[in-house]
């Protein structure tokens, strides 16, 4: 046992670089995500419509990308307004309230997505 007495830890101080890295991965894979799928529209032969759009969401691994990508921006938004809900929302029960409905909003928006990206 040491003399120096117990390591304190407050609650919410460590979250500073785990969100930071968060948002910049979840960033750097929807800034590739974004680039692969343009490149695909600009060097695809014929008209930009249905079935181009159709055809690039066809594949099984395009459908993985796509909704990996929906989860990365989920918690990239997660972070990001839990933080501001921290930092401005003073009271709280509000700043629960608010944190709850973000929640709720976003697993409702990746779930949509989900149904939208495969037909269900």
């Amino acid at each position: 046992m040491s003399n120096y007495g117990y390591k304190r830890t407050v609650v919410g101080a460590h979250y500073g670089l785990r969100d930071w890295l968060s948002q910049r991965v979840t960033a750097a894979l929807m800034i590739l995500f974004t680039l692969a799928l343009l490149l695909q529209v600009v060097f695809s032969k014929g008209p930009v419509g249905y079935d181009l759009w159709a055809g690039i969401f066809a594949a099984q691994w395009m459908k993985f990308l796509t909704f990996s990508v929906i989860i990365a921006l989920a918690l990239h938004a997660w972070v990001g307004m839990r933080n501001i809900w921290m930092d401005y929302i003073k009271p709280v029960g509000l700043r629960l309230v608010l944190q709850v409905f973000t929640i709720v909003w976003l697993v409702g928006c990746a779930g949509w997505g989900f149904q939208v990206l495969w037909r269900l």
